[in-house]
């Protein structure tokens, strides 16, 4: 029997969402590594299992600045909705991404520890506001665009009455506002996590054949079509993961690289955050 414990147990059923038996069973055959525990639940079929995977439930909301060819995206998380959407909870987040537009941090880490007014930390400045909301609140990411290309964003609310849980940043080479809008939009509803094939590393696309040949084994698929079908399922994940790759969200017979060509510019990079994810 490997050695795992209750809280292996819990910690796997928040990832993937699969039962308390089949997690069980899974951390046995992976011998107590949750990693492996995850990867053999998705083999087997557990539904859900990959989009489920580092979810975090934390509220919050992401805040975006542009000034010219320069943005900023920050998400801020707090405990509960009812803080997220007041006033002063949206103030401090945007307090923070003016502080990131004006001081560039190299990191989350560099940012906290960098002086947002003369005597106080970012940490500080966020601490102060954790005590006067009365909630925890964590300065998560942020994201910036500074190399003079054309930038734009796209905020999207999921409750009208909250501030926006997604937000996506993307960066052209040309400036074209609507097609930035539409990628834009684009990336929100599908969230892609790579821009194109020649992007995605080397080892996770192995790792994908790995799992889909094992997959195709326990369904039992002739050893003979095996190759095809596990091709077959990494271009199926490439499409699903490399925003290049896929199909349009406002014309599916087109994808989004065909858009791009057809409007004569290039997307260089994009960043998307949702609220907890």
């Amino acid at each position: 029997m490997a050695n795992f414990s209750a809280a292996d147990v819990k910690k796997l059923r928040e990832l993937t969402g699969a039962g308390m038996m089949d997690c069980k069973k899974a951390l046995d055959e992976s011998e107590g590594d949750v990693e492996k525990a995850v990867e053999l639940l998705r083999i087997k079929g557990q539904k859900g299992v990959a989009k489920r995977e580092g979810r975090d439930a934390s509220n919050g909301a992401v805040v975006s600045l542009v000034e010219g060819n320069s943005g900023v995206l920050v998400e801020l998380n707090c405990e509960t909705d009812f803080v997220a959407k007041g006033d002063k909870f949206v103030a401090v987040a945007n307090e923070l991404a003016a502080f990131v537009a004006k001081n560039s941090p190299a990191d989350i880490d560099a940012a906290l520890a960098a002086e947002i007014e003369p005597g106080k930390t970012v940490q500080q400045f966020v601490d102060e506001a954790n005590a006067s909301l009365g909630e925890k609140i964590v300065f998560r990411r942020f994201a910036q665009f500074d190399g003079g290309n054309y930038v734009n964003v796209y905020m999207h609310r999921t409750d009208p009455d909250l501030p926006p849980a997604i937000g996506v940043m993307v960066e052209l080479d040309g400036e074209n506002e609507d097609v930035a809008k539409g990628v834009a939009q684009h990336i929100a509803a599908f969230g892609p996590t790579f821009l194109s094939r020649e992007e995605i590393p080397a080892e996770v696309l192995d790792n994908e054949r790995r799992i889909a040949e094992a997959t195709a084994r326990e369904e039992g698929k002739p050893e003979a079509a095996l190759p095809k079908i596990v091709e077959g399922r990494v271009t199926g994940f490439v499409k699903e993961n490399a925003v290049l790759e896929q199909a349009y969200a406002r014309d599916n017979k087109k994808t989004v690289q065909q858009v791009l060509n057809e409007a004569g510019v290039k997307l260089v990079r994009f960043v998307r955050f949702r609220v907890g994810a």
